[in-house]
């Protein structure tokens, strides 16, 4: 196989059938050792953080199967701490979709003058572009169409996904009694017809999840989610 990407979080592969095998690793995003979905270098390095990330991902994709939402999934080997999807083509040179339910993190430290910590949000969606040498600026709508980085139906499309997205996860959190503040996703275009779907990863390394009003570190909520007495 031929390594195309070396990534933060996992290394990306082209298989010769066109398809790609994601190798999870054990980094986690981070600034000074701490954990932050958001920043855009790795933070730490947690034993296990890959194989817990897959599990999870594995999890959240078979069930947007299940509720037909698009991705890239094709399956996952959890001993080999791999997974096989769609090549998928990225908006630009890539962007990520945030959605959020609680007022944390770079929302809190922008819009702070008006909001309050963990004031909730009503599935608020941003954009920002991968771009680590500017600290993934965000972009409005009239920029994504303005540079060709998506068009207003492509936009319209992301927004509508990430929301339906965001709000399964959500609520299968709920269920363990857990709730989502916010989360990251990433989006591409597959196949001739350029189907938007969701790609890259769901698991506790791109989202924010509390209990009790306390933070859930990732393999902690990779625990919670699977084990079916929490």
């Amino acid at each position: 196989m031929k390594l195309i990407y070396k990534g933060k979080t996992k290394d990306v592969y082209e298989m010769e059938d066109g398809n790609c095998l994601l190798k999870f690793k054990d980094d986690v995003t981070g600034v000074d050792g701490v954990f932050d979905p958001g920043a855009n270098t790795v933070g730490l390095t947690i034993e296990g953080a890959g194989m817990s990330a897959l599990r999870l991902t594995k999890m959240f994709f078979e069930i947007l199967e299940e509720k037909g939402i698009p991705t890239h999934y094709i399956g996952a080997d959890i001993k080999e701490g791999t997974m096989i999807v769609k090549h998928a083509e990225p908006f630009g040179k890539g962007i990520e979709v945030i959605c959020r339910y609680r007022a944390v993190g770079s929302f809190l430290r922008r819009y702070g003058l008006y909001v309050e910590e963990g004031q909730p949000l009503d599935a608020f969606v941003e954009i920002t572009l991968k771009d680590d040498d500017r600290n993934d600026p965000p972009i409005t709508e009239d920029a994504l169409v303005m540079l060709g980085i998506t068009t207003k139906e492509e936009y319209d499309t992301l927004i509508k996904l990430t929301k339906e997205i965001g709000n399964t996860v959500k609520d299968e959190l709920a269920k363990k009694n857990l709730e989502l503040y916010d989360i990251k996703f990433e989006f591409g275009k597959v196949d001739k017809d350029k189907k938007i779907v969701l790609i890259d990863e769901i698991s506790g390394g791109n989202m924010r999840a509390y209990k009790d009003g306390k933070h859930i570190e990732p393999l902690e909520l990779e625990r919670l989610m699977l084990n079916k007495d929490a």
